[in-house]
């Protein structure tokens, strides 16, 4: 009687199935692109562009105190339309029970100088400790230095 033999390692497959990691790939792309627009904090502005701005990374906090003036003199707390004259009670509220008294003022940079001015003083009237001014870093291009200029002798 002979012996049969089996090949049973030919029948196995050693392909690796890829699809069903694209599909979850594609739909975690999806999530954060729905997502991350929601994580701003407060309203969106073209904010002015520095060479040097300092970095303020409490800013970013889910409880940070930020107050946003629009292109067009509108004034928010957090995601709130309020009046300036209103504001200074507002900060006032909120700030009662913190022990940081810090807040952020994000301007537009096409925002009327004298509206801002309106805003950082209420937000002062209030007891503000520190006033943070929102910016961002200009982005340079690399400048090469003039050509010396050739003299004709």
């Amino acid at each position: 009687m002979p012996l049969a033999l089996r090949n049973e390692g030919a029948k196995i497959s050693s392909d690796i199935n890829v699809t069903p990691m694209v599909d979850v790939m594609l739909v975690l792309l999806i999530i954060f692109m729905v997502v991350t627009p929601m994580l701003q904090h407060g309203v969106s502005v073209d904010l002015a562009k520095v060479n040097s701005p300092e970095q303020m990374p409490d800013a970013d906090k889910e409880d940070a105190l930020l107050v946003s003036v629009t292109r067009d003199g509108q004034v928010y707390f957090g995601s709130d339309q309020i009046s300036v004259d209103n504001l200074t009670n507002k900060v006032k509220d909120r700030l009662a029970n913190k022990p940081d008294k810090r807040v952020y003022v994000k301007a537009d940079m096409r925002a009327r100088f004298g509206g801002v001015v309106q805003v950082v003083d209420a937000v002062r009237a209030a007891g503000v400790d520190d006033l943070g001014l929102l910016t961002e870093q200009r982005k340079t291009t690399p400048t090469t230095p003039p050509a010396p200029a050739a003299s004709g002798q």
